[in-house]
């Protein structure tokens, strides 16, 4: 039966509730929705004057900066229109509270976004300071979609130094090979690993020395030193003023040394939080870092100085990655009179362990750790053979990730998606050596994660060990999604649970979301577990973690909303296909059929219930099974599809 409407009263009560509304809007900082639409696809680019087949957005590779203010949301529709292939965005460093189907972790948090389809990502930036934003499907990373975000303090807010200019600076390495060729290779028995990188890009730009391409016989035209797409980037500076660069990593494989010739840098920021300052030649930044250095252009003017990035913790095979530091008026394209530096030592771990000890929490922004914590997991790094294939793996479990990701299969508990047992907590420390060759006969691959309670504090140890080559131990960023952790510590050697902790600082611990770990060392981190969800940490270099170098959180899943139907259709989670009855449609019938004496009033009632009957009365859904090879679609009339599940038969 169909109630009455009372019509007494209401204009009165809209008026005064448009009122409020307007009174709430003024008297309230205003938070703004930045949309953002995304086309992302492969086209021939030269980054570095060799032509290959890169990811870009929009055309472009860097994609377009994300510039928002603290407290807006970003809305980002994506397109996929690679055609071949599956994609999916990784928000770094934005902590997605309370949406964690936003991080965009293809296999943890979404089913990647099949070619032809189209996303939307929806999230708050809830704190200032400098992100980046990657593929996170496959290796997609390393071909070219990647990109920076901007969040800046709201206004009246002040940041806690002065600058009068700011430049973003976006760092890679760059492979010719394509991604699906080098996953292939790691893949591959024997095993082919990536190799070094053929050159490092500032923003996008670097240069291959095309006498290379001409010797191994690639066809003409293909490399060319003259294409204005590798021309050097140039950072132009105006005598006298103070610049804050906001510089990120997002190397596939590389650490590196970033350095402005002649010009000492001051860095103050780290991951989106303020450090106490301190002064640097030159800046050690590893895969998935963000720093913000202030640099004054205090130098002689008459000349343009060169910006360099050279490789460190790998014997470097890759030539320095060049921009222009370019004084006005100067020509941009300037060449300096010099000769552009080489860097330190590569292998200089001593230094680059000061570096990373070196960063403290900013007098006045220091968010003091818990003293102590409820939960120590210990994460011995090694790397192995698991079935004949080169692994990485912790404590003995190399990550695989399930079919169903796992926020979808723990919000709905589908418990058969990944194995339920826990992976252990640490490893045999009495009777391994990390500096022996590792052997680990008994590393599998696993899907287990592990459950954490919630807002309990966590303490990770990373531990570095030998690889399977004689003397060599790796460094390895570490990238934990959906939180930042304070770096307690770092040292050399083994880590001991018993006396060890007494290193730690937690009077002044910089908080990051991206830490390295040093050869044969130990990093220690803290994290809250409040943040409802399931969230990868995991090692960012991309080779290393499609090789299974990474673990899952899970905490609070029960506090987790209901999950948006877009992403899922992928594993056991099923099909939706939506067919949307309108409520309003229903009542306007009813109207006319019982209440159309009374048009003046049905047309009122029309209007003030058509907004609140804009939801769903009822949904079909429809289960679709396929029984070829290929992807299948149905369609039905007046309905819309959501999602589409594909079951193996």
């Amino acid at each position: 039966m169909i109630e009455p409407v009372e019509s007494k009263g209401y204009f009165v009560r809209l008026l005064t509730l448009f009122h409020l509304i307007c009174l709430i809007n003024f008297s309230s900082v205003e938070a703004r929705t930045r949309h953002h639409k995304w086309e992302v696809k492969y086209e021939y680019k030269s980054p570095d004057c060799y032509k290959k087949l890169i990811i870009t957005i929009n055309g472009r590779s860097p994609g377009p900066t994300i510039f928002a203010q603290q407290g807006d949301t970003v809305v980002v529709e994506l397109r996929n229109s690679l055609w071949t292939e599956n994609v999916a965005v990784h928000w770094h460093g934005i902590r997605q509270l309370g949406t964690p189907w936003s991080d965009g972790t293809e296999g943890v948090t979404q089913c990647p976004i099949l070619p032809g389809e189209t996303f939307i990502y929806k999230f708050v930036v809830d704190r200032a300071g400098t992100y980046l934003y990657h593929g996170h499907y496959g290796m997609q990373r390393a071909a070219g979609l990647y990109g920076s975000i901007i969040v800046s303090l709201p206004e009246g807010v002040s940041e806690p130094f002065s600058y009068d200019y700011d430049h973003n600076i976006i760092l890679n390495d760059w492979y010719h090979a394509s991604t699906n060729e080098q996953a292939a290779g790691l893949s591959a028995i024997p095993f082919v690993f990536v190799g070094e990188p053929q050159s490092l890009l500032i923003n996008g730009r670097g240069k291959y020395n095309c006498s290379l391409s001409t010797a191994s016989g690639f066809a003409a035209g293909v490399c060319n030193t003259t294409n204005p797409e590798c021309s050097p980037y140039s950072l132009t500076v105006v005598p006298g003023k103070t610049y804050r660069l906001r510089i990120g990593s997002l190397t596939s494989l590389s650490a590196l040394s970033f350095e402005i010739e002649g010009h000492d840098m001051t860095v103050v920021e780290a991951d989106g939080n303020y450090v106490e300052p301190f002064a640097i030649r030159n800046l050690y930044i590893y895969s998935g870092e963000t720093y913000s250095v202030l640099v004054k252009a205090d130098q002689d003017s008459s000349r343009n100085y060169w910006a360099t990035i050279n490789v460190v913790a790998r014997k470097p095979a890759t030539p320095t990655g060049l921009a222009i530091f370019n004084y006005y008026p100067n020509h941009p394209q300037k060449q300096p009179p010099t000769v552009p530096t080489t860097g330190p030592l590569w292998n200089d771990t001593t230094s680059r362990l000061a570096q990373s000890l070196a960063f403290k929490a900013r007098q006045g922004f220091i968010n003091t750790p818990p003293v102590t914590s409820d939960r120590v997991i210990v994460l011995l790094n090694t790397q192995n053979k698991i079935d004949g294939h080169f692994k990485w793996s912790l404590n003995n479990l190399s990550l695989t990730l399930p079919q169903t990701p796992y926020l979808i299969a723990l919000r709905e508990n589908l418990t058969d998606a990944f194995v339920q047992d826990p992976p252990p907590d640490g490893y045999d420390f009495a009777n391994y050596d990390i500096h022996s060759v590792a052997k680990n006969v008994n590393a599998t691959s696993s899907n287990r994660i592990y459950r954490l309670r919630f807002n309990s504090t966590v303490d990770v140890i990373l531990q570095n060990a030998n690889s399977m080559t004689v003397n060599n131990s790796e460094t390895h960023p570490w990238h934990l999604h959906g939180h930042d952790f304070w770096v307690l510590g770092y040292g050399t050697g083994k880590y001991n649970l018993s006396c060890d902790w007494r290193k730690y600082n937690v009077v002044n611990p910089i908080m990051k979301n991206t830490a390295p770990l040093h050869p044969y060392g130990w990093t220690a981190l803290r994290f809250r577990a409040d943040n409802p969800g399931v969230w990868a940490f995991h090692c960012h270099v991309e080779s290393h973690f499609y090789m299974g170098m990474g673990v899952v959180f899970e905490e609070g899943i029960e506090k987790v909303g209901e999950l948006p139907s877009s992403i899922k259709g992928c594993g056991e989670s099923e099909e939706y296909l939506f067919c949307t009855l309108r409520k309003r449609h229903m009542i306007l019938q009813l109207l006319k059929d019982f209440c159309f004496t009374l048009l003046v009033y049905s047309m009122l009632i029309a209007f003030l219930v058509d907004a609140w009957l804009e939801e769903e009365l009822d949904s079909l859904r429809i289960g679709v099974q396929r029984h070829g090879q290929w992807n299948q679609e149905a369609t039905l009339g007046g309905c819309t599809r959501l999602r589409a599940k594909v079951e193996e038969r």
